[in-house]
């Protein structure tokens, strides 16, 4: 059987990381995969043609309409590859692995089409205004795909209101690799000496790329309001935010509790020595991957009510509105003011993501959503 994913880019982000975790976990299987990006290859790239996935491209740049020659590359490629499958992911993708089914089997007589949704519509006047004809559209051919995959409740939902077929769908969650992701007291103490840091320094991080639906400002304002809190208690405990991902610098803030690392390739290592993880999210978000990276790493998390954050940490983690970095900050200082309960909320939130989100139980939903189990 041959399976082909269209994504839009293969840059570092959620839906591409899934892509690729999704992929390694079926190494072995014997199907034969294969992945088109609409977008020149990105940092992904080379990580998943590692696992012998073959993977080509359209060559488009960022918010370019595909032209004719895109378009018959298009159908070249799927001749080429002739797959039973076709599963797209994110907005653009659903629609070139439409628009691909077709070119290739008009009448779609063999080949299945798959549509996956990773983020959540709170407003879609959000969104860029392409992005938003491209919502509106999908809603019209919504009803091709044989299902549509979300990867939270809320999407499923949000996207359901705006016009999204309602008989097609099925949740299909992020799934993790606890062999990767887990606590690793090697790798503290090896942060601790690269960056200069003493051990018994409290470490919360944040991981995303900056961009607005991030809500770094919420975030910042949140830090403010720890440090100030600390002061004030006269507490000495050496508190140490780390903000982790592209385009994410010290012009944002030049509070000497920050360290601002940028974008990392070793999200694992990273996660393995934070004691909190905080993410200020506004909208967009889905199931957010650096959530059940945290968690699987015994982390607890401090999050925001966007997609379905509250409830993949469910008991154990804090949740707050949008925007409030008061409550941020108030549940920050909770944790770190009880070590014990930071710990056993760490060990549950691991067994959490081992008991509903782990990368083999999430592989075996991809295979019977596709017919193969």
């Amino acid at each position: 059987m041959r399976v082909t994913h269209i994504i839009t880019d293969l840059d570092t982000g959620g839906a591409e990381m899934m892509l690729y975790k999704l992929l390694a976990s079926l190494h072995n299987q014997s199907i034969d995969f294969s992945v088109i990006s609409l977008v020149k290859c990105g940092a992904i790239t080379n990580r998943i043609e590692e696992l012998g996935v073959k993977v080509e491209t359209l060559n488009l740049k960022q918010g370019e309409y595909p032209s004719w020659k895109a378009i018959k590359r298009l159908r070249q490629l799927m001749q080429s590859l002739n797959p039973d499958i076709v599963q797209g992911w994110m907005y653009h993708g659903n629609i070139a692995a439409t628009i691909a089914v077709f070119l290739h089997q008009p009448l779609r007589r063999k080949t299945k089409l798959f549509w996956n949704v990773r983020q959540t519509l709170y407003k879609i006047q959000n969104e860029k205004r392409k992005t938003q004809w491209i919502i509106r559209l999908s809603c019209w051919l919504s009803f091709f795909p044989k299902n549509i995959v979300y990867n939270s409740t809320v999407s499923m939902k949000q996207h359901g209101r705006v016009g999204f077929s309602k008989q097609k769908k099925r949740i299909i969650p992020n799934g993790f690799n606890l062999k990767k992701f887990r606590p690793d007291l090697k790798h503290r103490q090896q942060f601790c000496k690269e960056f200069k840091v003493s051990k018994d320094t409290l470490l919360i991080g944040h991981v995303s790329r900056l961009h607005p639906m991030k809500d770094h400002a919420t975030l910042l304002r949140a830090i403010d309001r720890v440090m100030d809190g600390l002061s004030k208690l006269g507490s000495q405990r050496k508190v140490l935010f780390l903000l982790v991902g592209h385009g994410v610098t010290s012009d944002l803030s030049n509070n000497p509790a920050i360290r601002f690392l940028g974008e990392r390739s070793d999200i694992p290592k990273i996660m393995s020595v934070l004691d909190i993880l905080v993410s200020s999210s506004a909208w967009g978000e889905g199931f957010p991957n650096v959530i059940g990276e945290a968690m699987a790493s015994e982390v607890p998390c401090v999050v925001t009510d966007v997609g379905d954050s509250a409830s993949i940490v469910g008991k154990y983690g804090r949740v707050c509105s949008v925007g409030d970095d008061q409550c941020i900050a108030f549940s920050i200082l909770q944790l770190i003011s009880n070590p014990k309960e930071r710990k056993i909320m760490g060990q549950q939130a691991r067994k959490r993501i081992k008991d509903n989100y782990s990368i083999n139980n999430i592989k075996q939903e991809y295979l019977m959503e596709w017919g193969f189990e």
